[in-house]
């Protein structure tokens, strides 16, 4: 496991791919060392230093008291550092899609964290895809959108019981329809009542929900209130003066209405019906 120093910037920057390809080493992905950090500073791109949300700082100290306080169930950070790091880097949807941030956030830093929450013990490796790769892999970015996209309004609570489950954000976060936020409860809603618990109930359930989708429409089944942009606005504008999110208790996400309940309620039935009759392997009848 990584235990040597590296140079953590002050400030967040943008990383290409292609940049980034010369320090996704051998060595880093393996857990062994990690580079410097001072080559790595020659080739990123600068984001503008008045704006207090690019700050390495509080999230340096977050990754740093996850890995302390989950030292023996690395899995279970996920469900305590999605939020915080949501409540702390507060971007809009379109600054969050751009994989260079995220490439930065890994590479540059928090590398020892890649490592220690996604070193695999069979292979020994760290697959390359946690520090550069899609959405709903990438180590940072897989925890921000599942935060973004399974928060309920201001309430991180539904998000705690999404990440908690590691084949709900593997699977779901692939899927279109969970950009719908009454879809996105009502699959929190059947984590929790326990309708749905293994891998293969899981995946059995977002296929059939994502087949049903074609044919029923859930904006008409379950309509949610559109979204006032300025109140997301002002969240982000806020960062310039909040404190650092607390270690104790979930911090407060964008002051939005939450999704209606008649409609998590409608879609909850719904899927539960779905499931009855969705393949899962290994279930009793199924192949």
């Amino acid at each position: 496991m990584i235990t040597q120093p590296h140079h953590v910037p002050e400030c967040l920057a943008l990383l290409s791919g292609s940049a980034a390809d010369a320090f996704l080493t051998d060595g880093l992905l393996r857990g062994e060392e990690v580079h410097s950090g001072i080559d790595l500073a020659k080739v990123v791109e600068p984001l503008p230093e008045d704006d207090a949300r690019w700050s390495v700082e509080p999230i340096r100290s977050l990754v740093e008291d996850a890995m302390f306080e989950f030292r023996d169930e690395r899995t279970k950070a996920d469900a305590w550092l999605a939020p915080r790091l949501h409540a702390t880097l507060r971007l809009t949807r379109r600054e969050a899609a751009d994989k260079r941030l995220w490439n930065h956030l890994a590479l540059a830093v928090a590398p020892d964290y890649v490592v220690w929450r996604h070193l695999s013990e069979p292979s020994r490796l760290v697959a390359a895809e946690r520090f550069q790769g899609p959405a709903d892999r990438q180590c940072f970015s897989r925890l921000w959108w599942a935060a973004e996209l399974f928060r309920n309004g201001s309430d991180y609570r539904p998000v705690e019981a999404a990440c908690g489950n590691q084949d709900l954000i593997h699977t779901v976060l692939r899927r279109d329809l969970i950009d719908h936020r009454p879809t996105a409860q009502a699959l929190v809603r059947l984590l929790e009542i326990g309708k749905v618990t293994t891998g293969r109930e899981i995946n059995g359930l977002s296929v059939a929900v994502n087949a049903a989708g074609a044919t029923v429409i859930y904006d008409v089944l379950a309509p949610d209130e559109p979204r006032d942009p300025a109140r997301l606005r002002d969240w982000i504008e806020g960062a310039q003066t909040a404190p650092p999110v607390s270690r104790h208790i979930l911090p407060e996400g964008p002051d939005e209405d939450p999704v209606p309940e008649k409609s998590v309620t409608a879609l909850t039935d719904y899927f539960t019906e779905l499931f009855e009759t969705a393949p899962v392997r290994g279930r009793t009848g199924e192949n």
